[in-house]
């Protein structure tokens, strides 16, 4: 088998997304398989042509090599890329700097980096190495987000079941890119809603990644406009795309974390349309 696997999601209009059953919702839209042992699994959409991928490397390194759709001399020659790390310590070599990574620490690598290698954990935990990545316009420098470079929000309530920490970690504030953003949101114990009110952003895409969720628990993640949403039932280190004009939104039958990546037109965190929750169906 391949180190390196890929498919190719296309994008979906509203109108035809209303006629899908849960089977054809599923193809298009859920990532289930991006961590494989030993492999490196991407998915290259057509959303902001937004890739996301796992990394799961174990006996030996793995090396970000390019895919077909790129048609690039290597897989960064125009594009950025965020990483998060949701397993064990483990270690990345980008052209020649070494970066650690501890569970939900983050690395981003600017355009132009020629060889990414990611390394097997010294500690007997494997790593597990999320990515996002983006066609960029310009090189910024490459940067490792430590758990205190983080802007970091408390935001929710018990009473309403959505008291989570959000840790902003590729975003304006805190490292400089030309599209990407990614973060990391934990809920607290007795929380399951994630991101409600819900909300729309015209302006970019998103994909979700679900993870410390136990393997008995599920989480139930809403797509689609704002009154014609259906869902999607979830598993921990499943991800979901989002449409520009789908909202994402999700709720678990216990609490969970998730990682949260954007690319588009604009860098404004804030930028988004609320929807109040009494107007969604």
């Amino acid at each position: 088998m391949n180190d390196i696997n890929y498919t190719i999601r296309f994008a979906v209009h509203p109108r035809e997304f209303k006629q899908m059953d849960t089977t054809q919702l599923r193809e298009d839209f859920l990532m289930d398989n991006l961590f494989q042992q030993g492999q490196i699994n991407m998915v290259y959409t057509h959303y902001d042509r937004l890739i996301v991928g796992g990394v799961a490397p174990t006996e030996k390194p793995l090396k970000l090599a390019t895919i077909d759709p790129l048609k690039a001399e290597y897989f960064l020659e125009r594009r950025e890329l965020g990483i998060i790390n949701i397993g064990g310590t483990g270690e990345i070599i980008a052209d020649g700097i070494s970066y650690s990574l501890e569970n939900k620490e983050a690395l981003y690598l600017g355009r132009g980096t020629k060889e990414v290698i990611f390394y097997p954990g010294k500690d007997g935990k494997t790593p597990l190495f999320y990515f996002n990545s983006a066609p960029a316009h310009v090189a910024f420098p490459s940067k490792k987000i430590s758990h205190s470079d983080a802007e970091i929000v408390e935001t929710g309530t018990m009473e309403q079941a959505n008291h989570r920490t959000i840790r902003k970690l590729i975003v304006n504030s805190v490292v400089r890119t030309c599209q990407l953003q990614m973060g990391l949101t934990e809920l607290k114990p007795g929380s399951i809603w994630n991101t409600m009110p819900a909300h729309t952003h015209d302006r970019r895409m998103e994909a979700y990644l679900y993870f410390d969720l136990a393997p008995d628990q599920m989480i139930c993640h809403f797509i689609g406009e704002p009154q014609e949403t259906r869902h999607i039932w979830m598993k921990s280190h499943q991800a979901v795309l989002s449409p520009p004009w789908s909202v994402h939104s999700g709720a678990g039958t216990s609490n969970y974390s998730f990682i949260w990546g954007m690319a588009g037109e604009n860098l404004d965190y804030g930028d988004m349309d609320v929807i109040k929750v009494t107007d969604l169906k």
